[in-house]
């Protein structure tokens, strides 16, 4: 029996091909671009021949890289990116080229050249020093990640790679040609269209914008109609039109209507972008044990290469942790290296080897970047204990020898510092005559391992330890004997390497005399702590930080016995449909 060749049938075949192995990629908590590549490999002509020829939906592919560029573009918001501090700009910048300059080396020794229309070394380079925004933002969502200090540095530094991406796009054109004059005038172009469309969407797109804002339907479709535009100009200046698409989401980056526009063309990009990857997949030959033998090599290249952020990190005084987080997390290939080694070999500038060696060494990474970002609290405190083997010291001032320790002045203890800690601290600094404010605000102290929240501690006179709490040394080394209070403001969800039940142990451990405050969102996990020996629990969806800084000095003065009756009584009679 032929197989089908019409578009209809090959889309039909492709997307519920693609759905089937999605399913079982998703169960196997893996990336579901994985699933779509291996669907491409099965489904094509080098595989079971469903559909024996690319071009039936080639075109179709085509729309969904384009709508791919144009959500990632989205996603960039310049003017965040602009304050975003110098360590995601320095190590933003000096990541990709560092990576490439590395990856030019590794190649080289391996025996990867140029030839003549061949330019595997670079290509090679460039597309191993771009990390996934997909799979890091998934991960680190679900480990409630994406809004700590080695997050949002990894947020960015992706963020910039994108960028750098989009100067990779602009000079690929032109990449035949040796000439630097060529070269020049592809990234000439390029800046001239991204001025251009940030003028245009200043001065020209709000009035359309506005014009639409109150038929929701033709906000997408303005938006649309400006991505497509911009990769039919970008392609008529001799550019790609997936760097129109990407500069098009830039340039709408910052409106209003960003998020809408946004929220609809997912849904729109993800069925074309399913198509695409397994058109690529397509594509793909069965490799020789010489092309898996480069992809192996080059998924260890990838994962030892991102430790040259820590270096940078480190430098700008950020301690162990959050030096090697964002190393860790950045430890794969990227789903735009795939695009960009897609277009070198539809530009013939590249053979098809190259493409399966990017697409091999993105399944591996992506793999076992999932296992890495899932342990990464784990492999970090590894790699830590090696680097202080070798000399490299870490922020912690806290004693380490057996060396007297003096006694500490302060009696109010914070473990870990969030959103929550900070709204009561700032309670306790607004609160009353300057002269009292200051002379409570002395008796607190601060253990937290974010050297961005150390220093404006530091800046506020509040003292503070850098350490991780969940290590029963730290609080031993913190000399906090004759603490009064001790504080965990944050939740079990945020916590990692221990809970609030271990913390309690450990302060009991440390300081007996002390009162214990612990923090959860669940009513019954509250009662639980109370059950422990908790004096009181902070629930912050039934309480507030006003109050819980009233608490805490009522406490202090008069002892929790009462409030901590009242408080347990008021859960037990508390009967919520989610507890």
């Amino acid at each position: 029996m032929t197989p089908p060749t019409d578009l209809l049938s090959s889309i039909g075949i492709c997307v519920s091909a693609a759905a089937l192995l999605a399913v079982v990629g998703w169960r196997l908590r893996q990336p579901l671009i994985l699933a779509y590549l291996l669907t491409g490999v099965l489904i094509g002509p080098h595989g079971l021949q469903w559909v024996p020829h690319l071009e039936s939906i080639k075109t179709v592919a085509e729309i969904g890289l384009i709508l791919l560029l144009f959500v990632i573009g989205l996603e960039i918001d310049l003017k965040k990116l602009a304050s975003a501090g110098a360590p995601v700009l320095l190590t933003g910048a000096l990541q990709v080229p560092i990576c490439i300059a590395l990856g030019l080396g590794f190649f080289y020794v391996i025996g990867t050249r140029n030839g003549p229309n061949d330019y595997s070394l670079v290509y090679l380079a460039a597309c191993m020093s771009l990390s996934s925004t997909l799979v890091v933002v998934k991960l680190l969502y679900d480990k409630f990640e994406l809004d700590t200090l080695p997050g949002r540095i990894t947020l960015g530094v992706l963020v910039i790679q994108d960028l750098w991406a989009v100067g990779m796009l602009a000079v690929q054109p032109n990449l035949t040609n040796p000439d630097l004059l060529p070269l020049a005038f592809s990234l000439l172009k390029g800046a001239l269209m991204v001025v251009g469309s940030l003028f245009l969407s200043k001065n020209v797109l709000p009035f359309l914008f506005r014009s639409v804002a109150k038929a929701p339907e033709l906000v997408l479709v303005s938006g649309l109609a400006w991505c497509f535009f911009l990769s039919g100009v970008a392609s008529y200046i001799g550019l790609s039109p997936e760097m129109g698409a990407l500069i098009a989401g830039v340039s709408l980056s910052t409106f209003p209507y960003n998020l809408d526009v946004m929220a609809k063309a997912v849904s729109i990009r993800d069925f074309f972008v399913t198509l695409f990857f397994v058109a690529l997949g397509m594509q793909i030959p069965i490799p020789t044990w010489q092309v898996v033998g480069v992809a192996l090599a080059a998924s260890v290249f990838v994962m030892v290469s991102r430790l040259a952020v820590v270096p940078i990190l480190y430098a700008l005084g950020l301690g162990h942790r959050a030096s090697l987080l964002p190393a860790i997390n950045l430890a794969q290939v990227s789903e735009f290296s795939i695009v960009i080694a897609s277009l070198g070999f539809a530009r013939q500038q590249i053979p098809a080897d190259v493409v399966t060696v990017v697409i091999i060494t993105f399944a591996v990474t992506a793999v076992l970047s999932t296992y890495m970002i899932n342990a990464s609290h784990r492999v970090q405190k590894a790699m830590s204990g090696v680097l202080k083997l070798v000399g490299v010291k870490d922020l912690d001032v806290a004693p380490t020898g057996e060396e007297e320790r003096e006694e500490r002045k302060e009696t109010v203890v914070f473990l870990g510092f969030f959103r929550d800690a900070s709204s009561v601290l700032h309670e306790f600094e607004n609160d009353g005559p300057d002269s009292d404010a200051k002379d409570f605000l002395r008796k607190i102290l601060v253990i937290d391992f974010n050297p961005t929240v150390m220093r404006e501690l530091r800046r506020r006179k509040i003292s503070c330890i850098y350490g991780d709490v969940a290590h029963a040394d730290t609080l031993r080394h913190a000399s906090i004997e004759n603490a009064e209070l001790v504080i965990s403001s944050i939740t079990d969800d945020i916590l990692r390497g221990t809970s609030n039940l271990r913390m309690l142990k450990n302060i009991r451990a440390s300081s007996p005399k002390a009162r214990v405050v612990l923090t959860t969102e669940h009513i019954p996990q509250a009662l639980h702590f109370y059950e422990a020996g908790a004096d009181f629990v902070y629930i912050p969806r039934l309480q507030s930080a006003p109050m819980l800084a009233r608490t805490l000095k009522q406490g202090l003065s008069e002892g929790f016995e009462a409030l901590r009756e009242a408080e347990i009584e008021h859960l037990r009679n508390r009967h919520e449909v989610l507890a």
